[in-house]
């Protein structure tokens, strides 16, 4: 799944692309990827302009120009939004697609396994003066956002008696970091993941967000992460963060630090990696 810095990848795309230009005409091509808009969306879409690209987490939104709504698009599993020429052959797994009056480039969304998302919602108050959809308000602003509250952030998780991961992954204490960073972030700071967070003091916590804004920061300048084709930014270019990896996906590779070879263990319905020596699991009696 897309984290935050693939995310990022594609708004800054989108925001560069398909920004203020009219939309003269919109294709639902597979009615799960907008839900319940099968029949308006495109009415609610035409003769509107995407004033700029925003994001919380891994949501993205567009909001229009002059007025209190948006489009909201969440790339589930294995979406991708793309700015392609508008006679360019059609993509096997394309679920919507946006033309503009001025011709040029469409953006278009593309969803092998169809879990992603796009459909309008309403803008609401966000406590700065800006607005986000009512739909992702609940969502936890992340790391990489100026108005990220560490404070609160550190407070929250000394007060959660569960693994620290858990927390990480948390996208109602801080959204965007995911599976992959999560195990970064944790590798870089000498932490296993099933530590409760209640144990971790509060300087060894902040050196893990600082280290979660690290690899992220260097995933997003790598134009994020990509094992397969299905992660591409909006000119279907992968991105090569893979390559920096340190205990995600490293299983039996030997840890850059220390040399152990890198655990694979099951976690919440997916998989953690981590070294053996350098990252030692938090006993029972410890607990």
């Amino acid at each position: 799944m897309p984290e935050l810095p693939e995310v990022e990848v594609v708004r800054r795309g989108i925001d560069q692309w398909s920004t203020n230009r009219i939309i003269s005409r919109v294709e639902v091509l597979h009615p799960r990827a907008v839900r319940r808009q099968v029949d308006d969306l495109a009415g609610e879409l035409i003769g509107q302009q995407f004033r700029c690209a925003s994001r919380r987490g891994k949501y993205l939104w567009l909001p229009f120009v002059g007025e209190d709504s948006c489009l909201i698009v969440h790339l589930g599993m294995s979406g991708q939004l793309l700015v392609q020429p508008e006679k360019s052959n059609f993509e096997k797994h394309l679920r919507v697609r946006i033309a503009f009056a001025e011709g040029g480039n469409d953006l278009r969304f593309v969803d092998q396994r169809t879990f992603g998302l796009v459909q309008t919602d309403e803008l609401v108050d966000d406590g700065t003066g800006g607005g986000i959809p009512a739909h992702v308000a609940h969502i936890a602003r992340d790391p990489l956002d100026p108005l990220f509250d560490e404070e609160a952030f550190l407070f929250a998780a000394r007060g959660k008696d569960t693994e620290i991961k858990r927390v990480l992954l948390d996208q109602g204490l801080v959204s965007g970091i995911g599976n992959i960073y999560a195990d970064e972030s944790l590798w870089r700071s000498k932490i296993h993941g099933n530590r409760r967070a209640s144990s971790i003091s509060a300087p060894h916590l902040r050196e893990l967000l600082d280290q979660a804004r690290e690899v992220m920061t260097q995933a997003l300048a790598a134009g994020g992460t990509s094992f397969d084709s299905l992660y591409v930014n909006v000119n279907g270019d992968s991105g090569y963060f893979s390559r920096s990896l340190n205990a995600y996906g490293q299983e039996g590779q030997p840890c850059p630090r220390c040399g152990s070879a890198i655990q694979r263990e099951k976690f919440m319905n997916r998989s953690s990696f981590s070294c053996p020596r350098c990252q030692r699991p938090q006993r029972h009696s410890e607990r």
